[in-house]
């Protein structure tokens, strides 16, 4: 995915030119709701993370760009407040909740259109938080918060609605190491898929 997106952002860089005052504007700051589907692990032990919320905000800055084509720094804050956990080992955590802060750069197309679609990659902090207590009802003895590294990559289109708000709408695949579910053989890596709408504002 990294490799693709390497190629497609070099690829674009010949046809970006310096933006005129109407194409684009530097600032954009975005506010999204959505959701966290369900997602299964089954490593040695069956779990299952149930759906969640996701509450989304956005903030990005132009900083090369024309017409066609612009290239933004942003950051981006996501957070689901509680995912609860079903599994047939009863010692696992009941449920958790997740924050994830990734800087990252997003490349955006069609500026100058009223539809502008965009593509975005970056990287930074997971902080999973889990319950005080168990499936089983009794305390849970692992650490109340765990940090993990996260990789954030995914796609979304802004509609222009008016000179300075755009609706939008996204989606992102959080990777990261697995909450503290409290069962041993859950390793790896873990897709926290998540799909948003909402707007932008947009500014110099």
């Amino acid at each position: 995915m990294n490799t693709k997106f390497v190629v497609l952002l070099l690829s674009s860089i010949p046809v970006v030119c310096l933006a005129q005052e109407d194409a684009a504007r530097k600032n954009e700051l975005a506010f999204g709701l959505g959701g966290i589907p369900s997602l299964s692990r089954s490593d040695a032990s069956s779990l299952d993370a149930g759906s969640g919320i996701a509450l989304q905000v956005n903030y990005g800055r132009r900083f090369l760009g024309g017409r066609n084509a612009a290239l933004y720094g942003e950051i981006n804050f996501l957070a689901s407040p509680t995912r609860e956990v079903s599994s047939s080992v009863t010692t696992a955590t009941h449920d958790f909740a997740s924050l994830y802060v990734t800087p990252g750069i997003r490349l955006k197309f069609l500026l100058a259109s009223r539809i502008s679609p965009y593509a975005v990659a970056g990287g930074g902090y997971a902080d999973y938080e889990q319950s005080t207590t168990r499936i089983d009802g009794r305390t849970n003895p692992v650490s109340r918060q765990l940090a993990r590294g996260a990789l954030d990559f995914g796609a979304g289109v802004d509609v222009r609605v008016w000179r300075f708000v755009a609706l939008r709408g996204e989606a992102r695949d959080f990777f990261t190491g697995p909450p503290a579910y409290n069962i041993p053989s859950i390793r790896g890596g873990q897709h926290n898929v998540v799909a948003t709408g909402g707007f932008a504002l947009c500014w110099h």
